[in-house]
């Protein structure tokens, strides 16, 4: 399977982000893989890392939904003001371990490539890499 560039992880429980770490390490989606404990420092490492069209720029976001000082849904707000040119390339995938009603519709009113339940499995990468970069992991 071809690697994506760059994948960015978003969470702010530090060991959700260890075992998707893990997780996408062993499944060798990305030699590159940012992470941030919330919107805020997200949206700083995508500005810092799509402006100039680098292969760091994350191919794949996986957004947390519930997190303190930016949750996902401001920072889909501020990430859609963004200038950048790529903004339509990177696929956003947000993870949550909310089932409520408000939040499932909220999220499928967004313009983004899905909505995950925590946590995230072969499985659900394997999706994501099949409908949005069609390629899927080795079995």
């Amino acid at each position: 399977m071809q690697k994506l560039t760059c994948a960015l992880l978003v969470d702010d429980d530090q060991t959700t982000n260890y075992l998707n770490q893990l997780l996408i390490k062993r499944l060798n989606i990305t030699d590159n893989l940012l992470v941030a404990l919330n919107g805020q420092e997200a949206l700083e490492l995508v500005k810092i890392h799509c402006q100039m069209a680098t292969p760091d720029c994350p191919a794949l976001i996986l957004l947390d939904v519930k997190m303190p000082v930016m949750d996902g849904f401001q920072f889909l707000t501020a990430y859609n003001e963004l200038p950048l040119p790529e903004k339509e390339s990177i696929i956003i995938v947000m993870l949550t371990t909310s089932l409520h009603p408000q939040d499932v519709d909220r999220v499928q009113s967004l313009n983004i490539g899905g909505f995950l339940n925590k946590p995230l499995t072969k499985e659900k990468l394997n999706d994501v890499l099949k409908n949005h970069f069609n390629r899927h992991l080795p079995e």
